[in-house]
């Protein structure tokens, strides 16, 4: 500045000449010395007389001892140097500290609607006054007013409000970016069209030397007196297991039809919010998410909403319904004719499943339906629910049988959802829930009702697994036209009329009372084998041998019959050689002639008596008895030794007659 420049050149001589004047008032004897002895030679000389009545002019003068004249020289310092600086327009600014500057008056005057005077303007000055001593500012003519440097907190951010500036363009409403040494340069902002009000550029932790006469800066210190939260000003952290959901309360309005903003590359996750309303960013819900991690977010530009990551389960997969993206083109093939699937970022129905995991996904624009893909049971009951849900809002069949009885059955329904087959059901029906509401329930209703109205209550009852295994075949056909496998049907409890359920009871009754007949006889039939088998095992012995006499008995019988066979095949065969013989014979020398030599030859070969050993006369009756009795005892003792010797010879008894017989 000319005034500073001209008072350090002169403040040197000023306070000499302080000096010399203060001396000089106080010894004007010794000033007047001193200027006659600095007197050039050409100048007179005073009188001799003058010079003569000197010494007795300073006899006059008590002396003072010299300490006393620097230290009074100090005094004089220290009484008026500060109306010295005052006069001379000190400014001394300490090392933390600001100058704001206010010119009291000029020649010059501000333009219309502007607050902040860079042309040596009446008003508030955009130049400060940085530390060190400034002249020149004369009290007259300008105020300054000396500002605590703005400090930002660590892990804090600082918001600005521009006083002065350009107007913000009507479809905005944060000020724009424009390069200032962050709000240090206040002539800089101003003339690189800086705008009035709030701003898009923050401060980060630090320390900053700012005309707080242009710039008010909101801490959390001042944070209230703004309608700002001190935590609104904390540096955002997002949470390792979260995932944070960006509105951004400035940019280009969202296009017709959509719902969030597209992604804008390149602006750091929001921090650089300049350069997303330089790319064309969008104003509202945004597609891109943040991820975990402390940002330095603007809290007037963005708003963060955390949510939990979406996590898909095990056995389960997230198929994503994406409301956002490119205009969806269905990627599904001509045999899928019921929905759409569209690739990985498009809108409608992603083709590829998410797997098990957590993944950061915007749920304000995306949905992800889970599915799951081990067997799951879908209870047609109340009595008990399934952990997954889908059967909160079933109940037991009501059905009515062929003989006019209504009658409760349970069914227990086993499917399964493949992983690839997952997004095309989603497709389809929307839901698992919609699967069970309009597709499982309405199929296995009307199958178990259409079948119990061809039998009687009595004939499901007892033909239930012939009826399970009809339902399971029938289901499988009807759930595979959805892309869901039917792995069982099941049917649990049939609750039937009181009164058919007493009948049913007493045939079963029955029906158990005589298995417990038959068990009974089995026992006994068992009870009589066993005294059977044991009385056998005690008579086994006899048994055998009787069995082994029988073998031995026939053995010998057909021995018997053989031997008798052949003695009779002998007799046989001799008697007809004999009869050839006899015929023989007979044609010989004939019949009669024939015999008797047979005769004689028999009496022959046997031995035959014609005259018997003893002879009863038949004149003495008396004697001739006697002596026959005699004679057969004497004979029959000789016949008994000569038998007894030979037992080959044959005896023959002579006729007994009362008569003695001639030969």
């Amino acid at each position: 500045m000319p005034h500073s420049t001209l008072l350090r050149q002169f403040l040197p001589l000023t306070l000499s000449l302080l000096a010399t004047v203060t001396t000089s008032g106080l010894n004007p004897t010794a000033a007047n010395l001193s200027d006659n002895t600095s007197a050039t030679p050409g100048q007179t000389n005073l009188p001799s007389s003058q010079q003569v009545d000197l010494p007795l002019v300073q006899a006059q003068v008590p002396g003072l001892p010299m300490w006393v004249y620097p230290l009074g020289t100090v005094v004089l310092l220290l009484i008026f140097l500060p109306k010295v600086g005052w006069v001379a327009g000190l400014i001394v600014i300490k090392e933390r500290e600001v100058g704001i500057v206010t010119k009291r008056f000029s020649a010059k005057r501000l333009p219309e609607g502007q607050q902040i005077a860079l042309n040596g303007e009446a008003g508030l000055q955009a130049d400060t006054l940085s530390p060190g001593w400034h002249f020149g500012y004369f009290p007259w003519q300008y105020n300054v007013q000396k500002e605590p440097v703005v400090m930002i907190p660590q892990d804090e951010i600082g918001l600005i409000i521009a006083n002065d500036g350009a107007a913000i363009p009507a479809n905005r409403i944060l000020g724009k970016v424009v390069e200032s040494e962050n709000f240090q340069n206040a002539r800089q902002f101003l003339a690189r069209g800086g705008e009035k009000g709030r701003q898009l550029a923050i401060l980060t932790t630090g320390t900053y030397r700012i005309n707080t006469a242009l710039f008010t800066v909101i801490t959390s210190g001042n944070a209230t007196k703004h309608g700002i939260t001190a935590a609104q000003l904390k540096v955002y952290a997002v949470q390792s297991d979260r995932v944070g959901i960006v509105t951004t309360l400035d940019g280009v309005p969202i296009e017709e039809g959509e719902i969030a903003g597209a992604i804008v590359p390149g602006h750091d996750n929001f921090q650089s919010a300049q350069v997303f309303m330089n790319r064309g960013g969008r104003r509202g819900l945004q597609e891109q998410v943040m991820l975990s991690g402390s940002w330095n977010l603007n809290p007037w530009f963005v708003q963060v909403e955390q949510v939990p990551m979406t996590e898909v389960p095990i056995g389960y997969v997230g198929v994503v319904i994406s409301y956002v993206g490119q205009a969806h083109e269905d990627i599904s093939g001509a045999a899928f004719t019921h929905g759409n699937l569209v690739s990985r970022g498009d809108k409608g129905v992603w083709i590829e499943s998410l797997h098990t995991g957590k993944h950061p996904l915007n749920t304000k624009i995306m949905k992800v339906e889970l599915v799951p893909t081990t067997n799951i049971v879908i209870n047609f009951t109340q009595r008990f629910k399934g952990e997954h849900g889908y059967d909160s809002s079933l109940s037991a069949l009501k059905l009515l049988s062929f003989d006019g009885f209504t009658f409760d059955l349970e069914v227990f329904q086993v499917i399964h959802v493949g992983a690839m087959d997952a997004p095309k059901v989603i497709s389809r029906l929307g839901s698992m829930q919609n699967l069970v509401d309009q597709v499982l329930r309405p199929i296995v209703g009307n199958y178990f009702r259409n079948s119990a109205q061809e039998y009687t209550i009595l004939d499901f009852l007892t033909a239930r697994s012939e009826r399970q295994s009809e339902a399971a075949e029938y289901i499988r056909q009807a759930l595979r036209a959805y892309d869901v496998q039917a792995v069982d049907t099941l049917i649990g409890l049939i609750s039937p009329p009181p009164e058919l359920m007493q009948t049913l009871t007493d045939r079963k009754l029955a029906e158990e009372q005589e298995k417990t007949y038959m068990t009974q006889r089995a026992a006994q039939t068992q009870r009589q084998e066993l005294v059977r088998e044991t009385a056998l095992a005690d008579i086994q012995q006899q048994i055998v041998t009787a069995e082994q006499g029988v073998t031995i008995a026939e053995l010998q019988a057909t021995a018997k019959i053989s031997q008798a066979n052949g003695e009779a095949e002998s007799i046989r065969v001799t008697g007809q050689a004999q009869a050839d013989t006899y015929q023989a014979g007979v044609n010989a020398v004939g019949a009669q002639f024939y015999t008797a030599m047979q005769l004689m030859q028999v009496i022959g070969d046997r031995n035959v008596r014609i005259i018997p050993d003893i002879v009863v006369g038949g004149n003495q009756s008396n004697a001739g008895a006697l002596d026959a009795m005699m004679g057969i005892l004497l004979w029959n003792q000789a016949q008994g030794m000569q038998s007894s010797n030979n037992h080959s010879q044959t005896v023959v008894h002579p006729p007994l007659n009362n008569q003695a017989k001639t030969p």
